[in-house]
């Protein structure tokens, strides 16, 4: 894709956002776009950089370390993939956000690290509300023990929440779990008394209708980048 044409995707993007934000009665600044990198060679991250964009997302370690490598330090990065516990030490320190901490075993994982290079680091607890096998994310049932670690941690920043939705044609059947997600957090953040602010939810299919549930973060790739080269 050229990149006058990805500009124009993502200039697109931000303007539906904002309308959404509008209809929702927030302001268009509450909700962040979180461009979706994967897949996608450094020069797209560039383009899209120069235009104004400064958060990108990636899903793996070492394409994101080799984009990080030759791009602006500038750029705020955020971890939205699977994280295995063994790779807890190449995303500590590196990312701004680590959308998806799902179990207590990753969460300690993480804590030791930030602790070890003296830093904090922000995170969000990735939720399977809906319980999908093929999903990642912790059930609503087991999450008590991880909220208390995180709530706990001198070197986590418990930032919120993060949600999957089933997959739907039509983004009016994500809407219920996207307020299952916001009324969740509500939930915690009067538990335990922490501010918890975002909640990262809602991909390109579904983005208006995650914002107009209360996101914060939405992560939208394929709308602004185009098709990935999976070969």
């Amino acid at each position: 894709m050229e990149a006058a044409e990805m500009r124009q995707r993502w200039c697109e993007v931000l303007e539906r956002m904002a309308a959404a934000a509008r209809t929702a009665g927030r302001e268009a600044g509450d909700v962040r776009l979180v461009a979706v990198s994967k897949l996608h060679p450094a020069d797209a991250v560039r383009a899209l950089y120069e235009a104004g964009q400064r958060e990108f997302g990636e899903n793996y370690v070492q394409e994101a370390e080799a984009k990080m490598a030759v791009l602006p330090p500038e750029i705020s990065w955020h971890f939205i993939g699977h994280l295995q516990t063994n790779k807890a030490r190449n995303v500590v320190g590196r990312f701004s956000l680590i959308h998806g901490v799902d179990s207590l075993k990753l969460a300690r994982s993480l804590h030791d690290r930030a602790r070890a290079m003296d830093l904090v680091q922000d995170v969000l607890v990735q939720v399977n509300l809906a319980g999908e096998s093929r999903k990642s994310g912790i059930l609503e049932g087991d999450l008590p023990p991880l909220a208390e670690f995180l709530a706990g941690s001198a070197h986590l920043q418990w930032r919120g929440l993060m949600l999957m939705p089933p997959f739907f044609d039509d983004p009016e059947r994500a809407r219920p779990w996207f307020a299952r997600l916001r009324g969740l957090a509500e939930s915690l953040r009067a538990g335990f008394g922490l501010p918890l602010p975002d909640l990262s939810m809602g991909m390109t299919g579904d983005f208006e209708a995650a914002i107009e549930e209360g996101a914060t973060l939405v992560r939208i790739g394929t709308r602004i980048f185009g098709e990935r080269d999976t070969n």
